[in-house]
């Protein structure tokens, strides 16, 4: 059988493959006997001289590309720009990066376009309503547009009456407005935002747009059935969302907000990292109704496709101005966009910083702003200034102050070492830091919730991450650097007007910094003098 001729490329008798191939030369070596000099290319003699290049014209002069095609003009640039006239056209061009709007991430393009303050603008101002306790007296959570079921669940928490917080809040959230709401910690925004997040949600099963899921991402097939990849799809979709800047918090939210929602027939689901997602996995498999988590593992399970938050119309982010000193700004934008462009958000925190003004900006349309009228403090605060020698035993002092005791330390290290002095002193003290797995951190956690350890020697990372309402005492062994942390790390005790005391321990040098931050937080202390210690604990380290 002949062979079926080819059709193709045809080389000409003359034909050289390696014509125009550069030679090979070893890295820093002289180049091959065989290569072409720079003169038969094109005889570059100067190096702005491009005019035997091609059909190239001089930088200078040029405005014909050549045989490729004509270019516009852009201008006659004439001379190099002198030394002033670069360093205007760089600070033009940083100028420009900072202001533009980076490359929008995946998913973006169904949310809102971002909208991020120009260099030297004003923040934007939001007319909040200010709120006090005046205006939380006599009320009800039934008043309030809270179902018989929700009431109940809150009154077995431990929720008798509404905060001011509460009262300014959960209307406007189960009417479905956007929400901005200023408080402290401690002032009852959990209750707030999760019990007008499930009375919300039965508002919207009732008007029928909580049905079975639309997503086209995933098929919705019947309870336990697998797609023909053999992975289990989830029953329904998530139709609610709540992001929070730590584990802890994201843990302690849930605590409040399952019981909530169980009450009346919805699911929730832990999404954080630190710990396998083997588990989370399969609580969206097994579909659930309320997402809460931190923005990292929320991601990473929506780009591999474990969850769908498309469907999600309402979305709650939780001490947003803690989320953003973290550095999740990006990543709870790129959250929210993921979210129903059209759906109702509600946004809680303490300060209302560039970075939150940025996120009310973008997601919040037209939102109810209400503020919580800052009470003056009724812990007492005293700061005693201590040598380097009496340090172990003023922490030694202060831990055994009756009752649960917050000791803040500034590095993780510090904490360890503290937890294990006290330790050898027969005190029961545990640790919480960054440098211990979750598990361990939940552990440690629960020890100081339950009593079995009195003492938490805790860094920054639980200045705004747990909730314990009974701590009869915080102790800073290390003053903060600003009046904000000084404020959440006192925030710990005298929470929903319970009593407490706060001791700060400071170096002499820092005496004049101290009292600008008390002055800026708007505290009084009772005592700023020298520390005079009573005894040396035995266990003291060795300066």
């Amino acid at each position: 059988m002949a062979q079926k001729k080819r059709r193709g490329f045809k080389a000409p008798a003359n034909y050289d493959p390696n014509r125009n191939r550069a030679p090979k030369r070893k890295f820093g070596g002289a180049r091959s006997e065989g290569a072409a000099p720079r003169a038969e290319r094109g005889e570059r003699t100067e190096r702005g001289d491009r005019s035997e290049r091609g059909d190239r014209l001089v930088r200078g002069e040029g405005l014909e590309r050549g045989p490729r095609g004509e270019r516009a003009a852009r201008g006659d640039r004439g001379e190099r720009a002198t030394r002033g006239e670069r360093a205007d056209r760089v600070e033009r061009t940083e100028r420009t990066e900072r202001t533009e709007r980076p490359e929008r991430p995946a998913g973006a393009e169904r949310g809102a376009q971002r909208i991020r303050p120009v260099d030297g603008e004003k923040p934007q101002k939001f007319q909040a309503k200010l709120w006090t306790a005046d205006d939380a007296a006599g009320k009800t959570f039934k008043e309030l547009g809270l179902g018989g079921n929700i009431v109940r669940t809150l009154g077995e928490l431990g929720a008798d009456s509404p905060f001011p917080i509460q009262v300014a809040t959960i209307p406007d959230g189960i009417a479905g407005r956007d929400v901005l709401g200023r408080a402290e910690t401690g002032s009852g925004k959990t209750i707030a935002f999760g019990a007008a997040l499930v009375e919300r949600l039965l508002v919207l099963k009732a008007q029928g747009k909580l049905g079975e899921s639309t997503s086209k991402k995933f098929k919705q097939p019947k309870r336990g059935e697998r797609s023909a990849r053999g992975e289990r799809q989830p029953t329904r979709n998530p139709k609610a969302l709540i992001l929070a800047p730590t584990r802890e918090l994201a843990l302690q939210i849930d605590r409040t907000v399952q019981p909530l929602a169980r009450a009346v027939g919805f699911y929730t689901a832990q999404i954080v990292g630190g710990v396998p997602s083997e588990p989370q996995v399969h609580a969206l498999e097994r579909g659930i109704d309320i997402v809460i988590g931190t923005p990292g593992r929320i991601r990473d399970l929506v780009e591999r496709r474990k969850l769908d938050l498309r469907e999600v119309q309402v979305s709650i982010v939780d001490e947003a101005d803690h989320l953003c000193e973290l550095g999740f700004l990006e990543a709870t934008q790129w959250t929210l966009r993921q979210t129903e462009r059209d759906g109702q958000r509600m946004l809680f925190s303490a300060t209302l910083d560039r970075d939150v003004e940025e996120l009310v900006a973008e997601f919040l349309t037209d939102p109810a702003a209400h503020e919580i009228e800052h009470a003056k403090s009724t812990v007492p605060h005293r700061v005693y200034m201590v040598m380097r020698e009496d340090r172990d035993a003023a922490i030694l002092e202060f831990a055994k102050t009756p009752g649960r005791v917050m000791l803040f330390s500034r590095t993780r290290a510090a904490a360890e070492s503290i937890t294990e002095m006290l330790r050898a002193e027969g005190i029961s003290a545990t640790s919480l830091h960054g440098n211990l797995s979750q598990a361990r951190r939940e552990i440690n956690l629960k020890e100081f919730s339950t009593g079995k350890a009195r003492v938490l020697v805790a860094t920054d990372v639980a200045a705004r991450g747990i909730h314990i309402d009974d701590v009869d005492a915080v102790v800073q062994l290390d003053p903060p650097q600003e009046a904000k942390t000084f404020v959440h790390r006192s925030g710990r005790t005298g929470r929903a007007g319970r009593g407490g005391q706060v001791v700060t321990l400071i170096p002499r040098t820092w005496q004049k910094r101290t009292r600008e931050m008390l002055d800026e937080a708007g505290i009084e202390p009772l005592v700023f003098e020298a520390y005079e210690p009573k005894k040396r604990p035995s266990g003291a380290r060795r300066k």
